[in-house]
């Protein structure tokens, strides 16, 4: 009798699930508008595999539209062409408005936030500072200390003592380090054997999750959740200050430093981004005010982090599963080290490592749902 009990009510909710997926999938198994907001909200533990998987259902582009209070309407892609579309060739016919800066408000009037001129003034004026030879000189100096006293030292003593280790929190360190070297002269120190949790890192981390789950609540939970001051809006607040602090007393710091530039010392060490702002700002033609400047940090440390960490996290993973592509760049390396010293460890400086470097192409085929980041 229990049997049958349980197997009434198995067979009850196998009929209700596989309504509610018919009610929420169109017949190319796209989500249907309002219906597919309760996919989507069933799914914001793992937003990211649910993108990828209903991309790949849908050949690459879908629209979600929610229902009308909770100001909820989707456009997904992963297609080039449509990426091509809105990024470049008719850019300014997609701005991102007012309801974009309040969802990113935390960075201000920085550059993801900007729109038309503004946002064109500050990319000029970034570009022109990053190109500049003493800020490239200070990359350089940075990038290879990092490596060499703060990567390598965690991959030796992982593989000395067979530790197993994630490399996209080490990935990501590294890059974190790097990017506040590289916009404000300040090393937060993430990367180092015992993998410190650091405030102004975790900071960073709550606020890109907070994010990530307004995109994917209704407006009206998100400013519930604010009000409250509690979940991830809580933790956004938390957050918020700690970034300001820090950013502040860098800030702080450098505008004294600026005050007193020696000349000689920056022509050999190099600058930071901050530094160039502050030193430089007549001719940029911005209001390089303290707010302006912290915006711009903010701005900058985000961008190097994630973008750059990810490349290297992606890289490494498609190398470990193409052995075949693996050999072929060793063989490639040790073409350009003198006989004699291929085996022993070798960095190489920029010149180095990309001039006269030809990798063969390779039909490698690679799906989205196998990316790194998958927790399944």
């Amino acid at each position: 009798m229990a049997l049958q009990s349980f197997l009434q009510v198995f067979f009850l909710a196998l009929i209700s699930f596989l309504f509610l997926y018919r009610l929420m999938r169109n017949k190319n198994g796209c989500p249907k508008s309002s219906p597919g907001i309760v996919e989507l909200l069933l799914n914001v533990h793992r937003l990211h595999d649910w993108c990828t998987e209903t991309l790949e259902r849908c050949k690459g582009t879908f629209v979600l539209e929610g229902p009308w209070f909770a100001k909820m309407n989707w456009v997904l892609t992963c297609d080039p062409a449509n990426a091509h579309y809105v990024m470049s060739s008719n850019f300014d016919n997609f701005p991102k408005g007012p309801e974009f800066k309040q969802m990113f408000d935390i960075l201000g009037d920085g550059i993801f936030n900007s729109d038309m001129d503004l946002w064109k003034n500050q990319r000029i004026a970034a570009q022109g500072f990053m190109r500049h030879h003493l800020f490239h000189q200070f990359l350089l100096r940075t990038i290879r200390d990092k490596v060499e006293m703060g990567l390598m030292p965690i991959i030796d003593h992982a593989a000395k003592h067979g530790l197993v280790i994630n490399l996209e929190d080490i990935f990501r360190r590294f890059t974190f380090d790097s990017a506040c070297i590289l916009v404000t002269g300040y090393d937060p120190s993430c990367l180092s054997l015992e993998l410190p949790q650091v405030l102004f890192s975790k900071a960073v981390d709550d606020v890109e999750q907070a994010i990530l789950y307004r995109h994917a609540r209704p407006r009206s939970f998100t400013k519930l959740q604010k009000w409250l001051n509690i979940g991830q809006e809580g933790k956004y607040k938390k957050a918020w200050k700690v970034l300001n602090d820090v950013l502040a007393e860098s800030l702080c710091q450098k505008r004294k430093e600026a005050n007193k530039l020696n000349q000689e010392l920056v022509s050999v060490d190099g600058v930071d981004l901050l530094t160039s702002y502050i030193t430089e700002k007549e001719s940029t033609g911005l209001k390089c005010d303290d707010k302006f400047l912290r915006d711009t940090a903010l701005n900058m440390i985000i961008a190097a982090t994630d973008t750059t960490s990810t490349a290297l996290t992606w890289f490494t993973w498609l190398v470990s599963k193409h052995p075949i592509v693996e050999n072929k760049i060793i063989k490639e390396l040790e073409s350009k080290i003198p006989i004699g010293e291929t085996k022993r460890r070798r960095l190489f400086n920029v010149d180095e490592s990309l001039s006269n470097l030809v990798m063969e192409p390779m039909n490698v085929e690679v799906k989205l749902r196998h990316h790194p980041n998958n927790r399944k």
